[in-house]
C-alpha cells in the first residue's frame, strides 16, 4: 500500500514524497483501494501505530539529557553539555520519528471507515487508541520544541511545505482534549482479555492526560484526573502498586502483567526485543561498553532508611561507607562499588569499581578515565536487568511508559502546589511508595513535621521514576531548575586521582545551560530549509 511503503524521514518529505498510483491495480496484492476492506489489514495497521509510538532508544537515552545520567555518545553528550546547534542529527531524527507516527495515525483515522465488516464499536475503539498515540506524539514534540505544527489530518504536499507552527498551548490543549475524548470510548484494564494485554485503555489515556496537565502546571485538573484513577476505579480501571519495586523491571512475569502499569511499550521475546542493557551492565557480567551511566548527583538523592537526606544532621551517612542504610531503590537501580550482583541463575558476584580493588587481573569494571568501556562515572545500571534475557541482554520485557506510582506522585505534587498536602494525602502517596520500596522506619514513613515538602516530593519522584522514559527531563524543565542542575560539572563516584578537586568526586562533564534558549530544542535546520514557515526558537 502506497502510504506504508513511502514513508520519508522528515516532516516535509513525508508528505511531499509519494508513489505514483498505478493505472491498473494488481489483482493479486492489496492496493490502497482494497486494503482497508480486510479486517486483518486493519489490525495490522493499528499495530503499526503502536509500533511507532515510542522506542527503546528514546526511552533510555533521553535520560542522558538530564542530571540523572551521562552518556559519552556524540549527540547526547552535546545536548547535556549545551554544546549543540540546530543541525544536530538527534533533533532531526526525533522530529521525523514523531511526525512519522502522526502520519501513520492520520492515515489510519482517515481510512478505517472504508471497512464495512467490523462492528462500529470495534472501529470506534481502534480510532480512540490511535488518537491516544497521535496525542502522545504531539505532546513529545511540544515539550521538546515548543510551538510545533499540529497535524490532525494527512497533509497535501502543498500543506507540508507551508504549514506553520502552532502555539504550544494550543497543541497541549489538543492533546488533553484528545486524551479525554478517547478515554470515554476505551475499555477499562480489568475488562481486557489476556490476549489484549498491552492495548491502550481508559486508564492509559487518563494517565497520559495527568502527565500533560502536570507539565502545563494545571494542578487543579491534575488532581481531578488522578482522583478518577485513585478513587473511582469502578469507572476507570483497577490499579495499584505491585508488592516489590524491583519486580516491575527485573521479574519478567510481573513486568508483563501487573496492575501498576497503565501503559507500556510492548515487547515479545525473540519477536520484538531491545538490548540497550548490554551497554548499561558491568562488563564482568556480560556488558559490552558503558554508553550511559548514573551520576553521583542522582545517587546523592537516595535518602537514608531513617528518612533523612545524606546531608541532614542525624542521617548516619558516611562518605567512607556511602551505600549502606540507603533507600532500597538504590540497590534496585544502580550498581556501585562492591555491589552484590545476583545473576539469573541465583549465583552472586561482587562488582569491583574502585580503582585497584578487583582481585581479577582484567579489572574490567574498575573506573579507568582512559578506558572507553568502563563506566565514566563509576556506576552502572541494575534497573531493567532481565534475568530471562537472551545473549547480549536481548530482552522481551516491556518498558513502562506510565505507572500508577507516577499517578500518586502527580497527585502529591499537585496537592502540595495548591497548599492541600496533608497526612491523608501523604499516606496515600509518598508513604505508600516508601513502604513498597522497603522502608520500615517510622521516621521515613510518617508525615514529616518539618522540612521542605516540595523538595521531598521531587526527590521521591526522581528516585522512583529514574530510567523510565526520561520523566526527569520533563520535570527539570517544567520546574525551571534545569538552569541549576544542568549547569556546572556533573560528577561520578569519589574515585578521582586528585582529592583536592570536588572532594575527590570524578568531574565527568562540564555542562552549560542557557535558560534563554536551552529550555527548548531548536527546530531542525533541515526542516526550516524545507518549510520556510517554520520559524526558529530563540537563541538558535
Amino acid at each position: 500500500m502506497k502510504y506504508f511503503t513511502c514513508l520519508s524521514i522528515t516532516l516535509a518529505t513525508i508528505f511531499m514524497t509519494g508513489c505514483k498510483k498505478m493505472d491498473l491495480e494488481p489483482t493479486d496484492v492489496y492496493t490502497e483501494d482494497n486494503f482497508w476492506a480486510v479486517e486483518a489489514n486493519v489490525s495490522s495497521a493499528l499495530y503499526n501505530n503502536y509500533n511507532q509510538m515510542y522506542n527503546s532508544e528514546l526511552y533510555f537515552y533521553n535520560e542522558a539529557t538530564t542530571d540523572n545520567a551521562y552518556s559519552p555518545s556524540g549527540d547526547y553528550a552535546a545536548i547535556s553539555s549545551g554544546n549543540y546547534t540546530s543541525t544536530l542529527g538527534k533533533f532531526r531524527s526525533d522530529w521525523a520519528f514523531y511526525y512519522r507516527a502522526i502520519l501513520s495515525c492520520n492515515i489510519f483515522l482517515e481510512n478505517i471507515a472504508r471497512n464495512t465488516n467490523l462492528p462500529p464499536a470495534t472501529i470506534e475503539r481502534m480510532q480512540a487508541e490511535t488518537r491516544v498515540i497521535r496525542a502522545f506524539e504531539h505532546y513529545n514534540l511540544a515539550k521538546w520544541y515548543g510551538d510545533v505544527p499540529l497535524v490532525n489530518h494527512v497533509l497535501t504536499p502543498e500543506e507540508a511545505q507551508t504549514i506553520p507552527r502552532t502555539s504550544r498551548a494550543t497543541v497541549m490543549k489538543f492533546v488533553t482534549d484528545e486524551l479525554e475524548a478517547a478515554s470515554a470510548v476505551l475499555p477499562k484494564n480489568d475488562n481486557l482479555p489476556t490476549i489484549e494485554n498491552g492495548r491502550i485503555t481508559k486508564g492509559a489515556a487518563l494517565g497520559l492526560k495527568a502527565r500533560v496537565l502536570l507539565f502545563e502546571g494545571q494542578m487543579s485538573e491534575v488532581i481531578s484526573v488522578c482522583e478518577r484513577l485513585m478513587k473511582d476505579q469502578a469507572q476507570n480501571g483497577s490499579y495499584g502498586l505491585v508488592g516489590n519495586y524491583s519486580d516491575l523491571f527485573n521479574n519478567p512475569t510481573v513486568n508483563r502483567a501487573n496492575r501498576e502499569s497503565l501503559l507500556s511499550i510492548q515487547y515479545v521475546p525473540t519477536v520484538r526485543t531491545w538490548n540497550e542493557f548490554w551497554d548499561f551492565a558491568p562488563r564482568s557480567v556480560g556488558g559490552r561498553v558503558s554508553s550511559m551511566a548514573p551520576t553521583q548527583e542522582l545517587v546523592n538523592d537516595y535518602i537514608m532508611l531513617n528518612g533523612r537526606t545524606i546531608n541532614e544532621t542525624g542521617s548516619g551517612y558516611t562518605e567512607s561507607n556511602p551505600y549502606v542504610n540507603r533507600d532500597p531503590r538504590l540497590d534496585a537501580t544502580i550498581v556501585y562499588h562492591a555491589y552484590n550482583w545476583v545473576n539469573a541463575d541465583g549465583t552472586a558476584k561482587t562488582i569491583f569499581i574502585k580503582p585497584g580493588t578487583d582481585p581479577s587481573p582484567t579489572r574490567v569494571d574498575e573506573y579507568n578515565p582512559t578506558s572507553q568501556s568502563s563506566s565514566p562515572t563509576g556506576y552502572y545500571w541494575r534497573k531493567y536487568f532481565d534475568p530471562s534475557a537472551l545473549p547480549n541482554f536481548v530482552s522481551g520485557e516491556n518498558l513502562h511508559l506510565v505507572r500508577y506510582a507516577e499517578i500518586l506522585l502527580n497527585y502529591a505534587e499537585a496537592k502540595q502546589a495548591l497548599g492541600q498536602m496533608d497526612q491523608t494525602v501523604w499516606n496515600a502517596t509518598i508513604r505508600a511508595l516508601r513502604a513498597r520500596a522497603g522502608f520500615t522506619n517510622p521516621e521515613a514513613l510518617n508525615y514529616p513535621v518539618s522540612g521542605n515538602m516540595t523538595n521531598i516530593i521531587r526527590r521521591e519522584r526522581r528516585v522512583e521514576l529514574v530510567l523510565e522514559g526520561a520523566i526527569r527531563a520533563d520535570d527539570i524543565r517544567r520546574w525551571k531548575i534545569a538552569e541549576d542542575v544542568m549547569d556546572g560539572f556533573v560528577h561520578g563516584a569519589q574515585f578521582s586521582a586528585d582529592p583536592s578537586v570536588d572532594n575527590g568526586y570524578i568531574r565527568v562533564q562540564r555542562r552549560i545551560f542557557d535558560p534563554a534558549r536551552n529550555y527548548l530544542w531548536p527546530i531542525p535546520d533541515a526542516e526550516i530549509q524545507l518549510n520556510r514557515n517554520l520559524t526558529q526558537n530563540p537563541g538558535y
